[in-house]
């Protein structure tokens, strides 16, 4: 029986490497792309009509916006792949993402080109379905932070209160 338990625990591992592996790969591209003309004219319509990006759009331009973007998902993305040498920024990185594609979610309650036109809120655009994805990379985001944290434990012990 203790067979089908540590094949389990292989999976999971190799589960949660590929994960990793996909969750970094994901938000580094993403953060790269930021930096393409054509990705800035996509970002409008969820930029301009969320309340806080659209006041950081005022203020830095739409361009400078969308590096700043950039350079965050970038840098989330590294942490994430750090764990195997830095297993604490690594969790501080899927915790910023996890903040990341909360935000993210929260367009498709300000941005009305997330809906189908007077098909009703559930009725998402292939914009919403785009952002609806986030909910996935949340959960990868949440999992590689506790990942992330056992690792960083078992390395340093647990803290004292």
């Amino acid at each position: 029986m203790g067979t089908g338990h540590s094949y389990a625990d292989g999976l999971a591992s190799v589960g949660f490497s590929v994960l990793r592996c996909a969750l970094a790969t994901n938000i580094l591209w993403i953060g790269a792309l930021k930096f393409k003309p054509y990705e800035v004219e996509n970002d409008e319509p969820l930029v301009t009509s969320s309340p806080l990006f659209s006041r950081l759009r005022a203020r830095l331009g739409a361009e400078k916006l969308n590096r700043l973007i950039g350079v965050t998902e970038i840098a989330l993305g590294s942490l994430i792949v750090a764990k195997p040498f830095a297993p604490r920024a690594s969790a501080i990185g899927s915790v910023g993402a996890t903040g990341m594609f909360v935000t993210t979610l929260s367009f498709l309650a300000t941005t009305p080109e997330a809906r189908q036109e007077g098909q009703g809120i559930l009725s998402l655009s292939q914009l919403g379905q785009f952002l609806l994805k986030d909910t996935v990379l949340l959960g990868a985001a949440l999992l590689t932070a506790a990942e992330s944290l056992r690792a960083a434990t078992l390395l340093t012990g647990p803290r004292a209160r």
